[in-house]
């Protein structure tokens, strides 16, 4: 196809033009304010493997009663109106990697941009969050913690 066909083409479309550049546009934004915000994401494998190396701190702002009904092995429960990170479970863990866990990703990195405010400099999200850590059938933990 040639840049003639395109910009026929294009301008016969005029709405499906506009909505592609826009969705365009979206996705680059997503893309690079991802780049600077601080903190980065972690598939259910990779933060395994974080924990054993670097006995990572994982904090999970679940509701306690899905963080009793499942959680990660050794994670924390903050309750997201409670959590502060100059509080003494995160303020000793500022040299460890810390790891923001919620049910579905989406709380977790409103704390995340805390802690990195804060003067954390390893920290991270699990993506998809406890949902996305099921459907990778890694192992839940039930009670308390």
């Amino acid at each position: 196809m040639s840049l003639e066909e395109l910009l026929a083409f294009a301008s016969r479309n005029l709405l499906l033009s506009i909505a592609l550049a826009g969705l365009t546009a979206a996705i680059v934004w997503v893309e690079v304010s991802r780049l600077f915000r601080g903190y980065k994401g972690l598939r259910p494998g990779e933060l395994s493997a974080l924990v054993n190396r670097e006995d990572a701190l994982v904090v999970d702002l679940s509701p306690i009663n899905d963080y009793q009904a499942g959680h990660i092995a050794g994670s924390k429960s903050v309750q997201p109106s409670q959590f502060d990170p100059e509080s003494k479970l995160l303020a000793k863990a500022k040299a460890l990697p810390v790891v923001v866990v919620c049910r579905t990703g989406m709380s977790a990195n409103s704390a995340a941009r805390r802690l990195v405010k804060a003067g954390f400099e390893r920290v991270y999200v699990l993506e998809g969050g406890i949902q996305a850590w099921r459907q990778a059938d890694l192992p839940l933990v039930k009670g308390r913690g």
